[in-house]
């Protein structure tokens, strides 16, 4: 029952061309969204898993850039702020987008989709925007550390992670002027403050400002972006080889981020942002700083390190990742990125321990799996109660236990990716999802 409600989930959330991470709170396309959604639309509609890629890379823009929003344009301008109007920018295509951008976890999907069901065609028609994207990020965002910054707190896919308390500290935030559109369908204890608020859209009105060049008081090197830029690297090489391309290069630059992120962003057991502009680590107890387990290079010594902080700080041995440590006193288990699990996040760290650590990884899907029996498909979950917080019936909480539940097996129904796809049912597998041409 579990996948069928999970494949309903995605059915109800297609657009037809991708899927909306919920259809009140988040009625455009997302950028990671879309990267998770394939990876579980693959095990029950693979053409809807490349459809949702190919629709986002539609939108890239000429300098490289995958923009974290696509917004469709039948959507009304009040239904999300900030809409097309604040961001006054269309990709190429002529689509509306935002100027900022999302952790880069696309190639690994892209790959994740060939294993599920190999199409050599469809790597071969992305590779190029894959590619260019990671290009983008290595031209306007790497230090000559070779880490990669982030220049606004929604471009780290964690807005509110109290890890960026201290670098928006110098940002100094403006008049409101705005409506928060979120508020009407989620509890404010549950999201972030207005203070914040004011803070994200000062950031990104003066990027607007600058044509999307300068970066601005907000410069970060995060470890999951920066780890996911690494993950990404080692997807494009296998890629490249099903495409007949050399994959050295790929090899190489995922080796010399994992070296970056060793020398300068790892300290004491745990990974942590470091902000540019000063040269200071911000520690911080996030759990991005575990995200680092998912590249295959990274040394044993620093993986064995990495798990015991895991277990001893985020209690990874009750099987639920929660966004911050509990025994921060940060933490808050219901509002948003300050605490509560996601599924987003549990899923980047069972990638890095399935292999190593399969005695750890199996109750994290277990964990998953409960949480969403007992609430639904819910934006992120109390790491406790496992009580449901966020807006309902969220895209990729259903399309990552499809991945999980493929992998890991559910409740007597062992792991078997593509029965996975047998025992949802196929809902929706007939739809026309159409042909996405890449401009």
């Amino acid at each position: 029952m579990i996948l069928r409600d999970a494949v309903r989930v995605l059915v109800a959330n297609w657009d037809g061309s991708h899927t909306v991470p919920s259809r009140r709170l988040y009625p455009h396309q997302w950028s990671w969204d879309s990267a998770f959604t394939a990876i579980g639309n693959v095990h029950w509609s693979p053409r809807r898993a490349r459809s949702e890629l190919l629709a986002l890379f539609g939108a890239q823009w000429d300098d490289g850039r995958v923009p974290h929003i696509v917004f469709n344009p039948r959507v009304p301008e009040g239904a999300y702020f900030p809409g097309p109007e604040f961001w006054q920018v269309r990709a190429p295509s002529g689509s509306a987008t935002s100027g900022i951008v999302q952790p880069p976890v696309h190639a690994l999907a892209a790959w994740k989709a060939h294993l599920v069901e190999p199409d050599p065609a469809f790597l071969r028609r992305i590779y190029p925007r894959l590619v260019a994207q990671q290009a983008f990020l290595r031209a306007a965002r790497r230090s000559p550390e070779g880490l990669i910054s982030i220049v606004h707190p929604w471009e780290s896919g964690m807005d509110n992670s109290p890890a960026w308390d201290l670098p928006l500290k110098a940002v100094q935030a403006g008049q409101s002027g705005f409506v928060r559109r979120d508020l009407a369908d989620v509890s404010a204890d549950e999201r972030p403050t207005d203070r914040d608020y004011e803070r994200y859209v000062a950031l990104a009105r003066a990027y607007r400002d600058s044509g999307y060049r300068d970066p601005g008081a907000f410069q970060v090197e995060d470890p999951l972006f920066n780890a996911a830029y690494g993950a990404a690297e080692s997807a494009l090489a296998k890629i490249a080889e099903v495409c007949g391309l050399d994959p050295e290069p790929h090899e190489r630059e995922a080796a010399a981020m994992t070296a970056a992120m060793v020398e300068h962003l790892y300290e004491d057991g745990l990974f942590h942002p470091r902000d540019r502009l000063t040269g200071c680590l911000i520690r911080s107890n996030s759990a991005a700083g575990l995200t680092p387990l998912m590249l295959p290079g990274l040394p044993r010594e620093i993986v064995n390190a990495l798990v015991g902080t895991a277990l001893d700080r985020f209690a990874l041995k009750d099987g639920v990742l929660p966004s911050f440590s509990p025994v921060a006193p940060e933490f808050d288990p219901a509002r948003y990125w300050r605490g509560p699990s996601w599924i987003n996040l549990t899923w980047l760290v069972w990638q890095g321990l399935k292999e190593r650590r399969p005695d750890l990884a199996g109750p994290l899907v277990e964990g998953v799996v409960r949480a969403v029996a007992q609430s639904g498909f819910r934006e992120y979950f109390d790491p406790f109660t496992l009580r449901g917080h966020g807006c309902r019936d969220f895209s990729w909480s259903a399309a990552l236990v499809l991945d999980m539940v493929a992998e890991h097996g559910l409740d007597g129904l062992p792991a078997a990716r593509r029965e996975v796809g047998q025992q949802a049912g196929g809902l929706g597998e007939s739809d026309d999802v159409g042909d996405h041409v890449l401009a």
